[in-house]
Formats: C-alpha cells, sequence, structure tokens
C-alpha cells in the first residue's frame, strides 16, 4: 500500500528553494567561523596529548670509590653510578613468591600477590607519589574502622530531608 503524497508542484518548488537556502546558510557559516572551530579542535586535542613528566630518581647516600684492581676483566661491568629506573621500591622476596604459588582461578597466584600488594600503604610501595591523585591517599596512616550507629531508623533520618526535595532547607538539615 503506498502513501498519499499531498504534493503539487507549488509545494515542490516551496522545498527545493528551502533546502537551498539551508544549504547556502551552511556553506556560508561554515566559510564564516570554520577556521575558528578549527583552531579550537586543534587546541582542546593539544591539550588532551598526555603530560610527560620528568622521573625523579631517589637520593642514594654516596659510598666510598672502590679500590682500583690490579688486572682488570674483559666482561663489560655496570655503570656503578646508574639510577633506578623504577618509581617503586623493590617489591619483598616473600611477597614475589606469591606470583609463582597457584593459579588465579584458585584465588592464588596473581590474585594473592596482588591483595597483598594492595594492603601495603602507598608510601611504602612508592618512592613518591607518582600522580596527583596519590596525593589524597599520601601518609594518611592506617584505616580506621568506623563503627555504624546499630538502629537502621536512626540513618534513615539523619540521611534523608525532613520536608521534602524542593522545599525551603530546614536549619537542621544543614550540615555545619
Amino acid at each position: 500500500m503506498s502513501r498519499q503524497l499531498n504534493m503539487d508542484t507549488v509545494q515542490q518548488n516551496f522545498w527545493k528553494e528551502e533546502f537551498l537556502r539551508q544549504k547556502m546558510l551552511r556553506c556560508e557559516w561554515h566559510r564564516k567561523y570554520g577556521s575558528m572551530v578549527k583552531a579550537k579542535q586543534k587546541a582542546k586535542a593539544a591539550a588532551r596529548l598526555p603530560l610527560k613528566l620528568p622521573t625523579l630518581y631517589p637520593k642514594t647516600p654516596l659510598s666510598p670509590p672502590p679500590a682500583p684492581k690490579a688486572v682488570r676483566s674483559r666482561a663489560p661491568s655496570p655503570a656503578p653510578g646508574a639510577p633506578i629506573q623504577s618509581e617503586m621500591y623493590p617489591v619483598p622476596p616473600a611477597t614475589r613468591a606469591l606470583l609463582y604459588e597457584g593459579i588465579s582461578h584458585d584465588l592464588q597466584g596473581r590474585y594473592h600477590y596482588l591483595n597483598t600488594r594492595k594492603l601495603d600503604m602507598p608510601e611504602m610501595r612508592y618512592l613518591f607519589p607518582v600522580t596527583t591523585n596519590f596525593t589524597y591517599g599520601w601518609q594518611l596512616g592506617p584505616p580506621v574502622k568506623q563503627e555504624l550507629v546499630s538502629c537502621k531508623m536512626c540513618r534513615i533520618e539523619s540521611f534523608f530531608r525532613k520536608n521534602g526535595a524542593f522545599a525551603l532547607l530546614d536549619p537542621r538539615d544543614l550540615a555545619l
């Protein structure tokens, strides 16, 4: 079944002119403001690029220079003052051994290692705060368990507003 289109030549010409007018308006707008939009898009893209921060190395105490050897070995030795390339402290051997015991599916292996590692405070795992979000949890100390009020109605009455969502606030509802 086909639809009846009540279109005559006058209406067709109207829609044709309307379409062409809108097309010309879009072209005119693009010609006038297109360069500004592209510049803003480039600026936003440049702002989204990740910021490369320099790596900070831990300060190591100066050690006395080693005594010179009489016979030089042919094997190259690593540089004595080579900086550590990690921002984390080395993992204790007992914790590292958890990686190789069992599989994660049985809550062992990597799963148990990561859960054990998670229990350490950030300042015990990292040399310095790596990101700005680290500063929120840095040197907070051990977590303190808070006791909940045992009365369910006490929690409900203290959480919800007493006079509705859109009513004026009661001074008792405001946090101090």
